[in-house]
C-alpha cells in the first residue's frame, strides 16, 4: 500500500477567459495554476477540484485530455503528470428541512458523469458558471441522483458559523435534512479536529476529511490528509473511505482549532471573545458570531466512540509561521523540495542551512503541532505566538 497526501477542497477563482467562478477566490486561482501549484510547489499526489460543475471548466479539462497534457484514468479522475484530479461540485442545500444553508461536496468519476450532473443541475440552479451555488432541491433528492451517477455525497466544513451542517443547517441531527446512509465522509473545516467532532455520537460511524476550502494558491494544502491506497484515482479515494482491503484516511494533517477563524464565539466588530451569542459587552455590537467550540457544547453527546481514529496532527502551514516570508519560502522551496518534502520528510539539520535556527526550530515545531498559538475567532484566523 502507497501513502498519498490529498487536498481534496479547492476552488477555482476564473475561468482561462476571465470569468468570475468562485467570486470570493483570487484571480489567479485557474485550472492551469491550481495543477502547478499542487504538484510542483506542494507536492500533493490528489487533488478535489469543487467546481467542476461549470461548463467552461469542463471544457478546459477535456482541452487538457485533447492536446495530449492530461488522460481520463480508468478507474476514475483526470491523470496530469504526477496529480490525479478529483472532479468535484459544491453545492448549497437550503430545502424546507433546513434550518439554515448547507454545503454539500460532491464527487465524480468521470467527465461524463460530471456533464449529467451539470446539466441536471442547471435547470435546479440561477447560474450553472459560478461556486457554491443554491440548488433547488431536496437534500435526499440530490443524494439520491449523485449516487446513480457513481458519486460521493460529503458535507462540508460541517461546524463552521455560516452555511454548514452543524453551524446553521440542522437544529441537532443531520437526519433532519439527509439519508445518513448515503453519506461517505464528514469534512471537518478550519476549526475544528478529530477529538471535537467526535464529541457527535451520530459522527461517530464516518470517516473525517481534512480539506484546505483553499480561495488562494497559497492556502492550497493548509489542511490535507495522508491516504493508504493502491493508486491516486478515484475509486481508491472510495476504498479509502470504506476502509477496503488495507486502504484508509491514514492521518489528517490541519490546523489547530486555535488558527480557525470561528473557534470561539467573537465579537466581528472589536474581536473580543464573548461568553455567549449576544451583545458585545465591550462595544456594544449585536455582531456576534457563535463559535465551533461553543456550539460543539450545545450538540456534545456522553457516548464514546469505540473505533481508534487515524492521528490528527496539529500541523501549521508554512506561510503560517512568523519570519518565513514569500521570499525565504522560496528560497527553501528552491533548496529542499515541495511543502509536502518539507513537512515531512527534510532533515531538521537540512533546513538549518537554508533558513535561521530559530525559523527552522518554528517549522520543526509546526510538523508536531507544538507550536503554541493565539486563537482565532469571529472571522479572524488565530497566530502562531512568535516567543515560542
Amino acid at each position: 500500500m502507497n501513502t498519498f497526501f490529498a487536498d481534496l477542497h479547492i476552488h477555482i477563482g476564473r475561468t482561462r477567459s476571465g470569468k468570475p467562478v468562485k467570486i470570493t477566490g483570487s484571480k489567479s486561482l485557474t485550472l492551469k495554476n491550481i495543477l502547478q501549484e499542487a504538484s510542483k510547489v506542494k507536492g500533493l499526489h490528489l487533488i478535489g477540484i469543487i467546481d467542476c460543475h461549470v461548463p467552461e471548466v469542463m471544457d478546459e479539462i477535456k482541452d487538457l485530455i485533447d492536446q495530449g497534457l492530461a488522460y481520463e484514468h480508468r478507474n476514475g479522475g483526470i491523470r496530469f503528470q504526477n496529480l490525479t484530479l478529483i472532479l468535484g461540485s459544491e453545492i448549497e442545500i437550503y430545502d424546507e428541512n433546513c434550518k439554515g444553508p448547507i454545503h454539500i461536496l460532491i464527487y465524480l468519476p468521470t467527465l461524463k458523469k460530471m456533464k449529467q450532473f451539470s446539466r441536471w443541475l442547471s435547470v435546479r440552479m440561477k447560474n450553472i458558471s459560478l461556486s457554491s451555488q443554491r440548488i433547488y432541491e431536496k437534500g435526499i433528492v440530490l443524494q439520491s441522483v449523485v449516487k446513480e451517477l457513481g458519486g460521493l455525497f460529503i458535507p462540508a466544513h460541517v461546524f463552521t458559523p455560516f452555511k454548514s451542517l452543524y453551524g446553521r443547517g440542522v437544529k441537532q441531527s443531520l437526519t433532519e435534512v439527509f439519508n445518513p446512509i448515503l453519506i461517505d465522509a464528514v469534512e471537518l473545516g478550519l476549526s475544528s479536529n478529530t477529538e471535537m467532532a467526535d464529541q457527535i455520537a451520530e459522527l461517530h460511524r464516518y470517516p473525517y476529511l481534512s480539506n484546505s476550502d483553499a480561495h488562494s494558491l497559497a492556502k492550497i494544502a493548509r489542511e490535507y490528509q495522508a491516504l493508504y491506497m493502491e493508486e491516486p484515482t478515484f475509486k481508491e479515494l472510495c476504498f479509502s473511505l470504506k476502509g477496503v482491503k488495507g486502504r484508509k484516511v491514514a492521518e489528517n494533517y490541519g490546523l489547530n482549532p486555535y488558527l480557525g477563524k470561528y473557534y470561539r464565539t467573537t465579537c466581528a466588530n472589536c474581536l473580543t471573545t464573548v461568553d455567549k451569542e449576544a451583545v458585545c459587552p465591550v462595544c456594544q455590537s449585536s455582531k456576534v458570531t457563535k463559535g465551533v467550540f461553543e456550539r460543539l457544547a450545545e450538540l456534545k453527546a456522553n457516548e464514546d466512540r469505540k473505533e481508534k481514529r487515524p492521528p490528527y496532527i496539529h500541523q501549521v502551514p508554512l506561510e503560517f509561521i512568523p519570519g518565513l516570508g514569500p521570499k525565504t519560502l522560496d528560497k527553501l522551496r528552491d533548496h529542499l523540495g515541495t511543502d509536502m518534502d518539507i513537512l515531512h520528510h527534510v532533515p531538521e539539520d537540512a533546513i538549518k542551512k537554508v533558513v535561521s535556527k530559530k525559523v527552522a526550530d518554528l517549522i520543526i515545531k509546526a510538523r508536531s503541532g507544538k507550536l503554541e498559538l493565539h486563537p482565532g475567532g469571529g472571522g479572524k484566523y488565530g497566530s502562531v505566538k512568535t516567543d515560542t
